[in-house]
């Protein structure tokens, strides 16, 4: 249900002349869609890394953009740096952030290399997730030799590129682009000045563990406690303080709290104490959430709260503000580049508001989809009631289960809410389009088909969530809090009203269609999804009738 985030982080091989940063910079801002959230130049190593996101497509041509523009202003004869480089776009990561698998990310880096080799004549290799072979999965074994030694590596068969030629192009020399996990950046405080403590716990929790000898003097190694973790110890001055540092390298595999955790668990085997932690960069909303329902769940809670309250869990239980302040709308990914003048971040009066002017959008479309959201929130409410009260310990695992897709549910139909006033708005863009000529009529009904058929996509999406919702309100008034069934129903009925609002809406939309296929199978669904809810709207007449012991 979530829309898909890609993020990508290319390193070019400029990082002195701001111009040409600039330029870079200019390219990727270009396409709609991309937000470019850091520009991060260093003189020293003389290398700039951008941090950019959005749709998949756009990111992807964001990023060849950004390297035509090099292609034209650096030239790697004259490159001096203190960071190891092969190339002036040295290497060019995209990472999955949400609504995205990690083999669509391998995809896109592949069309991605493919399309820059042929475009730009120059050689490719893939590395990390997308790597051809095991012997190509380390950006540094591929960087080996660096662009001073590239030449004779193209010419060893064993280092033949993924894409492009392989002869020596001196003005550019190679680039490396694959797909690699979220790397979350995560400082752990300690009550010491002693880097040498936060450097033994580091050695005690990163994947590579230590090395010791033993009593015949053997060289032994001993593994870390955590999987795709790296870390060492440092003295911060400014915070009078030793540091565990820490690189996250897959948070599916270690989640943060896991981390935390086990820090601490260290700290304390050896007599000092976590007192916070920070974050360094952006973080996807979904590694900060997983350590709020972690937490929830530990103290005997459903997990199944809002992102806002979750977040704010994880940042009060991990101490993300002990030395500096931690701003979630700047910090979290998705929060950062969400549009301010959304409908649903308004006021619930001034939301009312809106609907009541004499503007057709918002209209019944977005007011359906805010129906079965309030329906769905409704369900997760009476699952959070219930979950750690005494007498329904049997259902813990059920109703935090269905408290979590309530919520999921909730945070789909708010984003459609937008969604359906958009694609209204769109129809109103086809319909104003030229009609003077044939062919300005032609494009003109070509449009207008299209975003037609957008417009009865989203409520025909609206009311599929809605028959979900109200299954889920059914189930929580039936096995939840007693107490709360008459809101458990409440929801019900209003994902009941949520849907019947949308299919109304596909009706009107599909009956100027000229696809006879689309609109029968749309008819069809929306008979369907009225007949399902129907019946559910009966079972839960039935059912709140016995809770309230009236009949």
């Amino acid at each position: 249900m979530e829309k898909p985030l890609l993020e990508c982080v290319p390193n070019f091989s400029e990082g002195r002349d701001r111009t040409k940063i600039e330029a870079i910079a200019n390219a990727i801002r270009s396409v709609q869609g991309v937000f470019l959230l850091d520009i991060d130049p260093s003189a020293d190593t003389n290398r700039t890394v951008y941090t950019f996101l959005g749709p998949p497509e756009a990111v992807k041509e964001a990023a060849l953009k950004a390297a035509r523009v090099a292609y034209e202003l650096i030239d790697m004869r004259t490159h001096h740096g203190a960071h190891p480089r092969i190339g002036a776009l040295d290497v060019c990561p995209f990472v999955p952030v949400s609504g995205i698998t990690m083999e669509e990310c391998v995809t896109i880096s592949k069309d991605f290399g493919k399309k820059l080799s042929e475009e730009l004549n120059v050689p490719v290799y893939l590395y990390e997730k997308s790597a051809t072979c095991p012997e190509r999965q380390s950006l540094a074994d591929i960087r080996a030799g660096e662009y001073e030694g590239l030449e004779a590596k193209l010419a060893d068969l064993a280092w033949q590129p993924d894409f492009g030629p392989a002869h020596f192009n001196a003005r550019w020399g190679a680039t490396v682009t694959g797909a690699r996990e979220f790397l979350i950046a995560y400082n752990i405080n300690l009550n010491t000045k002693d880097k040498r403590i936060a450097h033994d716990i580091a050695l005690s929790i990163r994947e590579t563990g230590r090395t010791i000898k033993d009593s015949n003097g053997n060289i032994v190694k001993i593994p870390g406690r955590l999987q795709a973790v790296r870390a060492i110890g440092w003295y911060i001055e400014s915070y009078q303080c030793a540091q565990v540092s820490i690189n996250i390298l897959d948070f599916h595999k270690t989640p943060l709290h896991i981390v935390f955790d086990a820090v601490k668990e260290e700290a304390e085997a050896r007599g000092v104490y976590v007192t916070g932690s920070e974050l360094i960069g952006l973080i996807p909303l979904e590694a900060i959430c997983v350590c709020g329902q972690y937490y929830r769940q530990k103290a005997g809670k459903s997990p199944a709260l809002s992102d806002h309250e979750l977040v704010e869990l994880a940042i009060q239980t991990l101490g993300l503000r002990s030395v500096q302040p931690f701003e979630p709308e700047k910090k979290i990914i998705e929060w950062a580049i969400r549009k301010e003048d959304i409908l649903v971040s308004k006021k619930v009066g001034s939301f009312v508001d809106i609907v009541s002017s004499d503007s057709p959008a918002p209209g019944g479309g977005s007011v359906a989809a805010l129906a079965g959201a309030l329906g769905s929130a409704l369900a997760a409410m009476d699952a959070n009631l219930t979950v750690g009260k005494k007498g329904y310990e049997g259902f813990y695992e059920e109703l935090s289960a269905l408290g979590l897709k309530a919520q999921k549910l909730k945070k789909a139909l708010l984003e459609l809410v937008d969604e359906d006033t958009a694609a209204f708005n769109a129809v109103m863009d086809a319909m104003r389009l030229p009609k003077s000529t044939e062919a300005e009529k032609r494009a003109r009904d070509v449009a207008i088909e299209t975003a037609n058929k957008e417009a009865a996509s989203v409520p025909l999406k609206t009311s599929r969530f809605c028959l979900e919702a109200m299954r889920l309100c059914l189930e929580a008034a039936r096995t939840g809090n007693s107490n709360s069934a008459t809101d458990a129903a409440t929801g019900c009925l209003m994902a009941w009203a949520g849907l019947s609002g949308a299919v109304l809406n596909v009706r009107i939309n599909i009956k100027t269609l000229s696809d006879e296929q689309f609109t029968c199978e749309a008819r069809k669904e929306c008979d369907y999804l009225e007949t399902e809810a129907a019946q559910l709207r009966m079972e839960l007449e039935k059912s709140i009738l016995g809770i309230l012991g009236l009949r």
